[in-house]
This record gives C-alpha cells, sequence and structure tokens, in this order.
C-alpha cells in the first residue's frame, strides 16, 4: 500500500512541476531568474515552517546536515538549469535536464556498489528517449547552456538519490523544511550579490510566483521526500519524468499549444517507461516460461 501512494505522490509532483512552466514562462516577465529561485525556495521555506512549527523543535544535527546538502543540491540544479536555458533552446533544456532519470542508477552503482536493475536501467532509458521525441528539435550543436544543463541533471540526479537515502532514517517533513532553507538562504545571499532588488510587480506577477512557492516548492517537494521514502530512487526519476509530459498537457490546454504526432509518440514511450519499470513485464516472463515447458 505504501509504494502505490508513493508513485501517487510523485505522479501529483510531476504534475505540478508540470504545471509550473506555464507559471515560471509569467513570472519570467516580471523577475530574474535568480529572483525567482530565490522567492520560490522563501516562500516554500515560511510555508512548511508555519505549518510544521510544533516539528521544529525535534529537529537534529543530522537532518540540518542532511537537508543543507539536499538544499545545496537543488538549488545549484535549478540555477545551473535556469542560466543554460538562456544559452540553449528550452527543447534541449528540458530533454537534456531529463538525463537526470539515467543518471541515478549509476550514482548508486559507482559510490556504492549497488546492483542496477534491468527493468528499471531499461524504463530510465526509455523515459530519456521519450522525453527527447517529446521536447527535442534535433540539433548537433553543442554550446556552454547544453553543458550547464548537463550539469543540472547531474544535480538533480544526486538530489533524488540522495533524498532516498536520506529520508530512510530521517523525518521527511523536517528534511524538507531544512533543504527549503538552505535553498533559500543560497538564493538570497545570491540575489543580494547581483545587486538585484525585488521592487513593485504587477500581479500577476506575483500569483505566478506564489504558485511557483506554495505548490512547485512546498506542495511538490514535501510529497517527492515523502514519497521517496517508499519506493527506489530509479523508479522516483523515471516518474519525475513524466513532468515534461504534463508540461506539455498543461501548454495544449492552457496556452493553446497544437498537439502533433511527435508529442504523442513521446508521451507512449514515457508510458511505457513506467509501465515496464514498475511491473518489469510479468506477462513477457509469462509467455517464455509457457515457450520452455512445451
Amino acid at each position: 500500500m505504501h509504494k502505490y501512494f508513493g508513485e501517487l505522490a510523485l505522479t501529483i509532483t510531476a504534475i505540478i512541476w508540470g504545471s509550473g512552466f506555464v507559471a515560471s514562462a509569467i513570472a519570467l516577465e516580471h523577475f530574474t531568474p535568480y529572483q525567482i529561485l530565490a522567492g520560490r525556495f522563501l516562500v516554500g521555506a515560511v510555508i512548511l515552517g508555519v505549518i510544521f512549527h510544533r516539528k521544529i523543535k525535534m529537529i537534529n544535527k543530522s537532518t540540518i546536515i542532511k537537508g543543507a546538502i539536499l538544499g545545496v543540491f537543488l538549488y545549484f540544479a535549478f540555477a545551473l538549469q535556469t542560466v543554460g536555458l538562456q544559452f540553449t533552446t528550452p527543447s534541449k533544456n528540458a530533454f537534456l535536464t531529463a538525463v537526470n532519470v539515467v543518471i541515478v542508477p549509476f550514482i548508486g552503482f559507482l559510490l556504492y556498489k549497488r546492483r542496477m536493475d534491468f527493468y528499471e536501467l531499461t524504463g530510465a532509458v526509455l523515459a530519456m528517449v521519450g522525453v527527447g521525441v517529446l521536447s527535442l528539435k534535433l540539433s548537433s550543436d553543442i554550446n556552454i547552456g547544453d553543458l550547464l544543463t548537463l550539469g543540472c541533471a547531474v544535480g538533480f540526479a544526486f538530489h533524488i538519490f540522495y533524498t532516498a537515502k536520506f529520508v530512510k532514517d530521517s523525518d521527511p517533513i523536517l528534511l524538507t523544511l531544512i533543504q527549503m532553507m538552505s535553498a533559500a538562504v543560497i538564493g538570497m545571499i545570491v540575489v543580494f550579490f547581483k545587486g538585484e532588488t525585488f521592487t513593485a510587480v504587477k500581479m500577476d506577477g506575483m500569483l505566478s510566483l506564489l504558485y511557483l512557492g506554495v505548490f512547485s516548492t512546498s506542495v511538490a517537494f514535501l510529497l517527492q521526500t515523502v514519497a521517496q521514502k517508499m519506493i527506489s530512487e530509479t523508479k522516483a526519476a523515471i516518474i519525475l519524468s513524466t513532468e515534461s509530459f504534463w508540461g506539455m498537457v498543461f501548454s495544449v490546454i492552457i496556452l493553446n499549444e497544437v498537439m502533433t504526432i511527435k508529442m504523442v509518440f513521446g508521451a507512449i514511450l514515457i508510458l511505457s517507461a513506467i509501465i515496464i519499470s514498475e511491473t518489469k513485464i510479468p506477462f513477457l516472463k509469462r509467455n517464455k516460461l509457457k515457450e520452455l515447458t512445451r
């Protein structure tokens, strides 16, 4: 039962992040990328701190260290993604970010000698290909934006991997709160040193930033952290990769983007990746067993 709750929570997280593409596009008309990062993490930290203030007295040194590490991974992954987007196309940015789904199982293998699950690894590769078909416009050029975005993929991969590792013996709520606070502090320091100030903005700009802070940050990362206590990091990365699919859905619904055959094919590949990872295709195993027993 816990496993299914974890999968549902991560699916909701991916849906929220998919809808966040629209909110980010609106926010960027009013704020700089670094202001958005600082703002969303600050809003997230304040909301979680207010809601779970009774739990704060239970924070220990171990949770602070682990949460701070996750906060560093989180902020710099987002920062590299944001800066990278200024030098490459949105489609390449989305695809290269999704490479994290393949990096995750290799982190466990290389750093902890953890055996890689064949079906989860196959699903991870298939999910990445699906995201590529969904978002990528063919181009062989590689620039600094692409390299920065690859760095962002590595950052997100480490964040997903260590979230799964740290949450095993830590309170997921406190872990999420500390990482939000850490990312917010880093974000405010960056904004200060860049000399950027939060000036008066229009209501739609504030609403989009609040949406990112409340839903894409507070709710989504809390759901992710709680869910990763229940399922493997590779499966979590595969489910979270559907973010690009949900981004496409919301773009079609809200921004009136035209649905193409390429989009449908990419969505089918991502769905197939989840089915392979989740079921480990037992129906194929049964067919092979029948053939062997004939």
